[in-house]
């Protein structure tokens, strides 16, 4: 796996990987059809562009294939913070080494090279999926905003906040390490 600076290049491997409705079920966006891709990807680099979010395209690496998405957004530096979310995965690649991995390099840029005192990570309370994802991943539930978003359908959402501080991230690091070399044989390297 590799995450590559989302580009306009990525858009038909996107709306390919983001074709299956059940994968916007508890985001804010619904981007499973080609137009609503083409605005969340627009949307995104928009962002980018503006300096409010870094977004990537996850690939795999041994085919080229895309296979979701995912970013920066909050960035704070003045506060030493920012927050890893819009992550997104299509079905195929979900339960396997993919989100960990992703999630590792992104952790190691936040710490390691922008030096960061905080990461947060958010989602829907419905979402239990996630929730134990995020929480796996070594992260401590802060609490939830109650009505706090709205999503693509109307409904008001109440957000779980996690987050990942830097003196915890040795421990994370290491665990992180352990998952991916007991699922892929070898850990990546997050300065690569």
């Amino acid at each position: 796996m590799r995450l590559e600076p989302l580009g306009a290049h990525h858009l038909a491997g996107l709306t390919r990987a983001g074709a299956d409705p059940e994968l916007w079920r508890w985001t804010l966006a619904d981007a499973s059809t080609p137009e609503a891709m083409a605005g969340y990807v627009e949307a995104a680099l928009g962002e980018a562009e503006r300096g409010e979010s870094r977004p990537f395209a996850t690939i795999e690496r041994a085919t080229g294939t895309v296979v979701g998405s995912t970013r920066f957004g909050n960035i704070a530096p003045t506060h030493g913070r920012a927050e890893i979310g819009w992550t997104w995965i299509a079905r195929p690649w979900q339960r396997t080494a993919v989100n960990t991995e992703a999630k590792l390099l992104m952790l190691a840029h936040a710490f390691d090279v922008w030096g960061l005192d905080r990461v947060e990570l958010k989602t829907d309370a419905l979402n239990a999926r996630s929730r134990a994802a995020i929480l796996r991943l070594g992260a401590t539930e802060e609490g939830t905003l109650r009505r706090h978003m709205r999503t693509s359908t109307g409904r008001l959402r109440d957000t779980v906040y996690f987050s990942i501080l830097a003196d915890e991230w040795p421990a994370v690091r290491d665990r992180l390490d352990a998952r991916l070399r007991a699922h892929v044989g070898s850990a990546p390297d997050p300065h690569a």
